[in-house]
């Protein structure tokens, strides 16, 4: 992949992934090279699935505090 960014956008970039927002692009142009055959998730749907994985707990996808 060319590195068509710039400065700013890799800045950008590495201040997401420093406080877990994942970067849609590369899961995107990751499933198109590994898993060409499979259905690609919107955004909104890579977005839930990133905040759940990082958030819920157990199989009750509940987050507890205490």
């Amino acid at each position: 992949m060319p590195d068509t960014l710039g400065i700013t956008g890799w800045a950008v970039r590495a201040a997401r992934l420093m406080v877990g927002v994942p970067d849609y692009d590369t899961y995107v142009a990751h499933r198109r090279v590994t898993h060409p055959d499979e259905a690609v998730m919107t955004y909104e749907e890579f977005f839930r699935e990133r905040q759940d994985a990082r958030y819920s707990f157990g199989k009750g996808g509940r987050f507890r505090c205490c």
